[in-house]
Formats: C-alpha cells, structure tokens, sequence
C-alpha cells in the first residue's frame, strides 16, 4: 500500500467530517443569519440619517437610537390608532349582526320562495358540528399562536438590536473588516458599501413613495364611498401593502373591505374592485418606473429579483432582492469594459432583411433580362 494513501484517507474523512459538522451548524444557524442579513439592510437604510446626525457633533449611539425610536414611536401610535379603530369597527359589526342577518333572510325568501326565520339560522348554527369543532380548535390554538407571537417578537428583537449595533458602530465595522484586507481591496470593500447605502436609501425612497401614492388613492376611494376612519384606512393601504412583502396587499385590502361591509355591503365590492385594478396599475405601471428610476435597474431585473429572492429566503428574500441586486450590479458594472456600439439598423430593431431581399431580388430580374436580351441577340 503506497505511504500516501492512509494520509489521503484520513484527510478525505476529515473534511467529509468538517463538511457535515458545517452543514449542520448552517442548518441550525440559518434563522439567525437571515435575522442578521436583514438588520444589516435596515442599519444601512439609516445610515444616512445616522450619518447626517453625526456630522453634526451628535454621538453615533445617540442617534442611532433617536432614529430607532422615533421609528418605533411612530409604529406604536399607528398600530394603537388601527387597533382602537378596528375594535370599534368589530364592536359595531357585533351589535348590528342580527340586522345584517335578518336582511340577508329576507333576500334569501324573497329570491329563492323560502321560509327561514333569525331564530332557526341562529339554532342551527350553534348547534351545528363544524361550529363546536372550530372552537375547541381554537382553544387548543391558542398556545400555538401566544408562542408564535413571542417568537415573533424575540426575532423582531433580535433584527432590531443587531441593527443597532451595526449603525452605531458602523465606523468600528468598516475599519475592522478593513484591517484585515490590503490597500487596494479597501477601497473597493468601501466603496461597495457605499453604493449599498445608496441603493438601499433608493430603494426605501420609492417603496415611501408608492405608499404616498397608494395611500392618497385609497384614500379619495374612502371618502367617495363614505368610509369612517378614512386617512387612518389610507395609511394602512399604502404602508402595509409597500413594506409587507407576498401578502401585505391583501392584508392591507382586508381591513378597508371590512368597515366598508360596515356601512353598505356593496362598498365592500367597490373596495374589492378599486384594490385589485390598482394593485395591477402599481405592478405594471408605477413600480417598474420608481424602482427604475430611484434604484437604477431595469424592471424586468427588479422583477426577477424579487421572484428569487422569495424563492430563496421568503419574505426576507423578496424584501431586500432589490437593493442587494441594484447594489451587485452598481457595484460589478465599475469593473466591466464596455466598447462603442457599431452603427448598425438592426442595434436600434430596424431589422435590414427586407432591403437586402429586395437588392436580391432587382438583381435577379436584371440578371434574367440581360439573359433574356443575350438569348434574343444570338436568334437573330
């Protein structure tokens, strides 16, 4: 047996070993790293601010934290205005739902000949299986959801401590990744994280500013229709259908359609309609442009990317696919040669193959009659 092949063994099985034990540390670590991925977009996306703050003699932490807590200020207050709103709104569906159903009985006999009455419905609802299943579901649920809740909230938490550190000690990070690399890679490990600061404050910028937008416009739908609460409702839509990835847009149309039920049946299908014609005008229309505009790639780039990045990490991928794209790209495209583009028709879709077909063609004709003349000549 040659010398080398134990030595070769021992090595494969180790890094066989390695390989495992790192898989499985990734597996297990993988929650985390996603949490730390994402406070490290947020603490880019204040950086500018912290950045501005700091320039002005204020100490990185201070502001730091003045920016987080206006931010979370302004998160309570809006989810403790939606939460008084939307326990009025349940408070009065409550008290009403005997008229709600005493309408709908009564459209039901007249439309279909029956004879139903509140009292029946009423009995045979509450006596019914799938009624007395669903609430010993439900009270079996209620652990899962109290510990779904405080895991939600450990890893909000989590996102928000490690977004602290990352802005307050941002200078402290930069330097140390830059110790460990040689001049010239420190310039370009700054400058990429430059371009993210930038891309990352873009992208967020037009997300606020589709919120603006769609929120004006739900808005004026409220009013028109005669929805309570209608500035409050107009924020809601905007906010959370902008920075909640996947689902945010039907979550954000459930809670309008619900208080316009409220007021008229009917208003809860006008909100319907108005919400899915303008999620299709925000899609095609208004997105690919602000996100072109304000984050410099192409929409169909955008497109993709949010696509791949919910295939990959979710609701997480889907959220930061744009400014982590925007900044690859801005950042590779300092390092791609480009040359000058030849003149060519076919460079600006004017397709030159009908010229060419006719060149041949007149050439043809004018081949066959000097054939034609020659023949002519040699019989006379």
């Amino acid at each position: 047996m040659p010398r080398w092949l134990p030595r070769a063994l021992v090595l494969a099985l180790a890094l066989y070993a390695c390989f495992q034990i790192g898989s499985w540390a990734f597996h297990q670590l993988f929650g985390l790293l996603v949490n730390i991925l994402l406070a490290f977009f947020l603490a880019l996306a204040i950086e500018p601010a912290v950045g501005r703050m700091a320039a002005r003699g204020m100490r990185r932490g201070l502001a730091t934290f003045l920016v987080f807590f206006g931010a979370l200020l302004a998160g309570a207050g809006f989810v403790a205005m939606l939460g008084s709103m939307l326990a009025g709104q349940i408070v009065d569906m409550v008290e009403n739902f005997p008229q709600y159903l005493d309408s709908l009985i009564n459209w039901t006999n007249q439309h279909f000949h029956t004879d139903l009455s509140r009292l029946e419905v009423q009995d045979s609802l509450l006596r019914s299986d799938w009624l007395q299943k669903y609430v010993q579901n439900s009270a079996s649920g209620v652990l899962d959801v109290s510990t779904t809740l405080l895991g939600g909230l450990f890893k909000l938490l989590t996102i928000f401590l490690f977004a602290f550190y990352f802005a307050a000690d941002g200078p402290r990070l930069r330097r140390g990744v830059c110790s460990v690399l040689p001049p010239a890679r420190q310039k370009e490990v700054l400058r990429a994280w430059e371009i993210a600061v930038d891309k990352t404050g873009g992208y967020l910028y037009s997300r606020g500013l589709m919120a603006l937008v769609s929120g004006a416009a739900h808005f004026v739908l409220f009013e028109i229709l005669g929805v309570p609460y209608a500035p409050a409702l107009g924020i809601w839509v905007g906010l959370v259908s902008q920075f909640i990835p996947t689902i945010g847009t039907y979550l954000a149309g459930a809670l309008p359609m619900l208080i316009a039920f409220t007021v008229d049946p009917w208003y809860a299908l006008w909100v319907l309609v108005f919400v899915v014609v303008y999620q299709q005008i925000e899609n095609y229309v208004l997105q690919p442009k602000l996100t072109s505009k304000t984050v410099d790639i192409h929409p169909a780039v955008a497109f993709g990317s949010v696509i791949a990045g919910t295939a990959l990490l979710g609701a997480v991928g889907a959220l930061i696919a744009i400014p982590a794209v925007a900044t690859l790209q801005a950042f590779l495209g300092a390092y791609v040669k480009r040359y000058d583009v030849t003149e060519d028709p076919r460079v600006h879709g004017h397709r030159g193959y009908g010229v060419a077909v006719l060149a041949r063609v007149q050439k043809a004709l004018h081949v066959k009659k000097d054939a034609a003349a020659r023949e002519g000549g040699n019989q006379e």
